[in-house]
């Protein structure tokens, strides 16, 4: 046999044991200290790879983003400028003055503010008008701007002569009067007509009013020439202990070739979040490596045990926590099992019930216990099968309570062998109560249901005939204030007097007619009847409304603006139900406008056609768009998330059945309701009535 080698487990051996075991301890501890030397180092070198990949990732992340932003914005610019030059296209149109040109002109200066400069000028480029903006200061010498010879101007018109549509001029800085300068780039747009339409940007303004202005939060923008040379910029400043990331991209326009340019200030990345994941992924990892080592261990010990105690528990619980009554018999009519809801069920125990004859069951009713051992003797001495889906029988509980109950039973297999009979018993009696009281719960809905619409009918008389007896009041106090002004007599042979007094009973009897009409037509429409529809021009439609509106426009300051486009055909409508509709949309766009933040107050109301059409029974249907515009305050989020639910209303005085009516005629004549933002400010509310069908010629 060969020596043990040198340093290896039968060395040790060869040693004597005082000697041996200390060096195999130390060997052992040197072995765990090792591996947990290591098991640190990996960790420090996963962690350090991991900050360094996330930092890497959220520069990347950054700079894309900054990058995309770049690309957005010049797409606004462009898109900006775009629609600019179509608004100056715009301004030629027609025949006109120059001073009409001159008031256009300041119009669209003060809605734009990049402009400096609006110049009509004639084929040999001399200034037939022009107009500078009101923002501030002129910025151009009148006389030098007169000069035919404006190099900037006269290159910017010869390349849109050439390539037929807007060009721009090289920037150049333009001094002002209280110091310093602004970069102007000059826009030339030759006109149809003959002559060119000039207009002076400010480049640092055109950032400001083109930009989306979300990019100037903690980045500056900036346009810059081909070699770098910055122009105009605005945005935020960078802040110390930040990180600067930088995009540009061309801006290419006819004549004019820049850079745009975004720096955004970025903190440096956080390192102690990417560490706390780290650290937080280590000690999973560790805690799960250390309970599945436990859990083997002790799955090893207890196997058996657990194996035991899962079973009888797992019976147990199916025992306890079951609904449904059990009970098990042999092939003799011997109770061998009950589980505890048979039990709660009959109220006897499972010591009272266990061995007892079936055929003497304590549950059975005493009136009913011999009809009951008769049919089991005669199933038992036929050995038939129960029904599958069960049958319904009759319960005793132990103090006396009868119950009906419904039973399924089964063979009782054991090994293959039918040892005896399966039960299973489902207590009736919650069902039966259930089924009483869902019948008592429909008589009562039935009943609830024909109040709830004599209620609604109430609720839409009392609103609906709200304008209506208003008028009526209003017109029989000015027939009062008439006759207060002079006695009887004086009235009467006074024609002015005479002829108001007239109108005003008129106006009475008319409103009260139309309260009569709107009565009706809400009893059919609360009691979903057909109403007849007829067919209605637009403007007797207004005719009929435009009284009471401007009842309340006059009370109000508001004043009435109304369109209605030449040639419309007329609608087919129940005239009562959207002239209520156009009262409501019109009560509620002049309370809108009682505010003092509103200085201006017009109501719009216009009827035109609807653009595109609807297939009905395979024809093109026509429809009508009516419209009532304010401007109002407009309608924030919250409010417009609840602005069609009855009964939901922001004033105090309201019932909030308006719009929710408004809607449900509209919707009913085939219509759709709409509201959207009205532009300067303001809400406006459309919706589409179908035209009335043209009569067909006849020979």
């Amino acid at each position: 046999m060969s020596p043990p080698a040198a340093g290896g487990p039968g060395a040790l051996l060869s040693l004597p044991a005082s000697v041996a075991r200390p060096l195999a301890r130390l060997r052992s501890a040197w072995q765990r200290w090792f591996l947990w030397v290591l098991l640190a180092a990996l960790v420090l070198v996963l962690v350090g790879t991991v900050v360094w990949l996330a930092g890497r990732h959220e520069v990347q992340q950054v700079q894309e983003q900054l990058d995309r932003d770049t690309l957005d914005a010049v797409a606004d610019l462009r898109g900006g400028l775009q629609r600019n030059a179509q608004s100056l296209r715009a301004l030629n149109a027609g025949a006109q003055s120059l001073s009409q040109w001159e008031e256009r002109a300041g119009e669209l200066l003060r809605a734009h503010r990049e402009w400096v400069r609006l110049e009509w000028r004639d084929a040999a480029m001399r200034v037939l008008a022009s107009a500078d903006t009101p923002y501030r200061a002129p910025v151009f010498d009148r006389s030098r701007r007169q000069s035919v010879e404006h190099p900037d101007v006269t290159l910017a018109c010869a390349s849109a002569r050439k390539l037929s549509t807007a060009a721009y001029s090289p920037s150049h800085f333009v001094s002002v009067a209280e110091g310093g300068g602004m970069e102007v780039i000059e826009m030339c747009l030759q006109l149809d007509q003959g002559g060119y339409l000039v207009a002076a940007y400010s480049l640092r303004d055109t950032l400001i009013e083109l930009v989306t202005p979300s990019l100037r939060r903690g980045q500056e923008v900036a346009l810059v020439e081909v070699d770098g040379t910055r122009l105009a910029a605005v945005g935020a400043q960078r802040r110390s202990g930040t990180r600067v990331f930088s995009s540009q991209q061309p801006v290419d326009l006819p004549g004019l070739a820049m850079m745009m340019r975004i720096d955004g200030w970025r903190a440096e990345p956080d390192l102690f979040p990417n560490v706390l994941t780290g650290l937080v992924t280590f000690i999973s990892i560790a805690l799960v490596s250390v309970l599945i080592l436990l859990a083997r261990d002790t799955k090893r010990r207890i196997k058996a045990e657990r194996g035991l105690a899962d079973s009888l528990a797992f019976r147990k619980a199916m025992e306890d926590s079951v609904i449904t009554g059990l009970r098990a018999r042999d092939l003799q009519g011997r109770i061998t099992y009950v589980n505890p809801a048979f039990c709660k069920m009959v109220g006897f125990s499972a010591e009272e019930l266990a061995g007892s004859d079936i055929s003497n069951a304590p549950y059975w009713p005493t009136e009913l216990a011999h009809e009951y051992r008769q049919r089991q003797a005669e199933r038992i001495a036929s050995g038939d099968m129960p029904p599958p889906d069960g049958f319904e029988s009759i319960f005793m509980r132990k103090d006396g309570h009868r119950f009906p109950v419904m039973i399924f039973e089964a063979p009782l297999i054991n090994n293959g062998v039918q040892t005896g009979w399966m039960s299973a018993f489902v207590d009736m009696s919650e069902q039966r109560r259930a089924e009483e009281l869902s019948r008592a719960t429909q008589e009562r809905l039935q009943a609830s249901a024909r109040l709830a619409t004599v209620g609604e009918m109430a609720s839409l008389l009392s609103h609906e005939l709200t304008q209506p007896l208003a008028a009526i009041s209003s017109y029989a106090n000015g027939s009062l204030n008439l006759l207060d002004d002079g006695d009887a007599g004086a009235v009467t042979h006074d024609v002015q007097a005479r002829s108001d007094l007239q109108m005003a009973l008129a106006r009475i009897a008319e409103q009260a007619s139309r309260a009569g009409r709107v009565i009706r037509s809400v009893h059919d429409f609360v009691r979903r009847r057909e109403r007849t529809r007829e067919s209605a021009p637009a403007h007797e439609l207004f005719e009929a409304v435009l009284p009471l509106v401007q009842l309340q426009a006059r009370k109000l300051g508001v004043r009435i603006d109304l369109s209605i486009e030449p040639g419309l055909p007329p609608v087919q409508c129940d005239r009562t139900l959207v002239e209520q509709v156009l009262l409501n949309l019109a009560r509620n766009g002049m309370q809108s406008m009682d505010s003092p933040q509103v200085a201006k107050r017009v109501l719009y109301l216009r009827a035109a056609r609807a653009p595109g059409s609807k297939i009905v029974n395979s024809e093109a249907r026509r429809w009508v768009e009516f419209s009532v515009a304010d401007l109002g305050l407009g309608i924030d989020s919250e409010v417009a998330q609840r602005l069609f639910t009855p009964f939901y209303t922001t004033r105090s005085d309201g019932m909030g059945l308006g719009l929710s009516l408004c809607r449900t005629v509209v919707e009913q004549h085939g219509g759709v309701l709409t509201y959207e933002p009205y532009r300067p400010h303001g809400t406006i509310f459309r919706f589409t009535l179908p035209a009335a069908s043209p009569r067909p010629e006849t020979d």
